[in-house]
């Protein structure tokens, strides 16, 4: 439906000091705290995770060399999604000298709602993770956060607490003990840390108190905190302020391939008339896809 002089009829007549609405700030990219952006030129991305071998055996005297077998683990798809969106202004308001207010104004919120969708879409990954539902699973056929991400070797990681745990000294360290355990697809340590702490708004000051200060919190001992002394988590925390659920946190890890966007095609805007009607229209349109590749790229809890 196109914008017509009859939706901003208070446009058209004297006496107004001003328009408002549409001028809020936003938040801004996000989802760079937590995905690594690569570039698509296909409907579809997939990537293939590989086992390498597992540790050598000892070889007796006279006896045969062990040969060991490589083999591919599971392979995560990324189906991109075209987002779009657009309004439209009748030839009459145009007319009527609304053309240069209207195409200002309603660019911008056009570029708005888009950056939000993108937000959304990107915390929504993190939104599902707990839920139980094949639709959420990843490529190892398990959510993104469990107890038991199989293994070739026939083992498991685990990249979330047996029972959730809220954000806090103890659980905090618990977790990056648990990342220093996690082996390859054959039983091999691969030294993961821990970078960044995702949070949701709610959990910014327990945040703050748990890796800023330098005296543990929440005690009258003298010790000294162990996090931030150790450099645990060497980039601090980061805000997302589009995830849902304001008990869980997550920490984004120096595994590669772990969280992944891919950037199918660009935003772009356009404009055009309509012959028949003179109506300008106007439309943005992106195509993107959010997903994980290794579910070690992350750790998570959804709070007790």
């Amino acid at each position: 439906m196109a914008i017509s002089r009859a939706q901003l009829l208070k446009e058209l007549l004297p006496g107004l000091n001003a328009l408002f609405g549409l001028e809020y700030k936003r938040y801004g990219e996000e989802h760079k705290e937590i995905y690594e952006t690569e570039k698509s030129e296909r409907s579809f991305e997939e990537e293939t995770k590989l086992s390498g071998f597992s540790a050598a055996p000892v070889k007796n005297e006279g006896s045969a060399i062990a040969y060991d077998n490589a083999q591919e683990a599971f392979t995560a798809r990324y189906n991109h999604e075209t987002i779009a969106l657009g309004f439209s202004v009748t030839e009459e308001a145009i007319e009527d000298n609304l053309y240069d207010s209207l195409s200002a104004r309603y660019t911008k919120a056009l570029a708005r709602a888009m950056a939000y969708t993108k937000q959304v879409k990107a915390a929504s990954v993190l939104n599902n993770v707990f839920t139980n539902s094949a639709q959420y699973y990843g490529g190892d056929g398990v959510p993104l956060f469990s107890t038991a991400h199989p293994l070739v070797s026939g083992g498991t990681n685990s990249n979330r607490p047996t029972t959730g745990a809220d954000l806090n000294e103890t659980s905090l360290e618990n977790a990056v003990i648990q990342i220093a355990a996690w082996t390859d697809e054959r039983g091999l340590l691969i030294a993961a840390m821990p970078r960044k702490l995702i949070i949701p708004p709610a959990l910014q000051f327990v945040a703050t108190r748990l890796l800023e200060t330098n005296l543990r919190v929440g005690t009258t001992d003298n010790d000294i905190n162990a996090l931030k002394n150790n450099g645990s988590i060497p980039e601090g925390y980061a805000i997302n302020h589009y995830l849902t659920d304001t008990n869980a946190w997550f920490l984004t890890t120096d595994v590669p391939n772990g969280m992944k966007h891919f950037e199918r095609m660009p935003l772009a805007n356009n404009m055009d008339g309509d012959f028949d009607t003179g109506n300008v229209r106007y439309k943005s349109r992106e195509r993107y896809s959010f997903g994980w590749s290794d579910p070690l790229g992350m750790f998570g809890s959804p709070g007790a």
